[in-house]
């Protein structure tokens, strides 16, 4: 399968799949990566290193901060895979790159592939292809 490039890089690694859309303010922990949100299916569960995929986001205008500081602890994601791009989310990872810190990759996918995406190991190439390893 392929995305749309919104922020260009590359990753390989284990893939979460979120179960649920995701606040990063309040439901993220910025020092471990920890999803801290105990309403959220996936309470308990790290996303710091993972290919993140993510049925959605709840808007809160600090999720960029959250995910800045999450690149800045060595505790980010190390990609993004999106339904519908999220701008305050992205922000964080444009601004991370303006400072010069390497930043997780971000794609959106359709969501008819999106549904097929399982947990498993998965390598995302620069051009946007998602292949499972």
């Amino acid at each position: 399968m392929k995305g749309e490039v919104l922020i260009p890089g590359s990753a390989r690694g284990p893939l979460l799949k979120l179960q649920a859309p995701i606040s990063f303010w309040g439901g993220v922990d910025a020092a471990s990566g920890m999803i801290i949100d105990v309403r959220h299916p996936d309470h308990g569960r790290c996303i710091a290193g993972m290919i993140l995929a993510l049925p959605g986001t709840i808007g809160s205008s600090s999720s960029s901060s959250v995910l800045l500081e999450l690149i800045h602890r060595g505790q980010a994601p190390k990609a993004l895979i999106l339904v519908a791009p999220d701008a305050i989310l992205l922000l964080g990872l444009v601004v991370a790159r303006e400072m010069g810190w390497l930043v997780p990759a971000a794609l959106r996918l359709n969501a008819s592939d999106f549904a097929r995406l399982a947990e498993n190991c998965y390598v995302l190439h620069e051009d946007g292809r998602i292949e499972r390893e």
